[in-house]
């Protein structure tokens, strides 16, 4: 059975910085393409981060760029995501999600119907 959990989650100040882990099982890791979405209230899910499985290419949502970098270890079966200079518009709930599908233009793991396993999520709330 395939599990994403995350964790790091909570209630910073603007400015803040946090660190979210996703640890995985019932999967290989290094053949998954993962990614991190976020939900605020009221609004879509959206992409913040995605890394390819060989680690190599990386994409960040224009909100995010400069602040947040998503990374993996895949000794340790975790993904992680550094989220650096907080906004309150950071807050929302952060989901982990992993792909076996290989698309050729990063980009296009920007789509959550890309994805095969979500994680139940993680709250941060950023105060301003």
């Amino acid at each position: 059975q395939v599990q994403l959990v995350e964790s790091g989650g909570g209630l910073v100040q603007a400015g803040d910085s946090l660190r979210l882990s996703c640890g995985t099982s019932g999967l290989t890791l290094s053949y998954q393409n993962m990614a991190w979405f976020r939900q605020a209230p009221g609004k879509e899910r959206e992409l913040v981060a995605a890394i390819r499985y060989t680690g190599s290419t990386t994409y960040n949502g224009d909100s995010v760029k400069g602040r947040f970098t998503i990374s993996r270890d895949n000794a340790k079966n975790t993904v992680y995501l550094q989220m650096n200079s907080l906004k309150p518009e950071d807050t929302g709930v952060y989901y982990c999600a992993a792909t076996l599908k290989y698309y050729s233009d990063i980009i296009d793991y920007t789509q959550m119907g890309a994805y095969a396993y979500w994680g139940q999520g993680t709250q941060v709330t950023v105060s301003s």
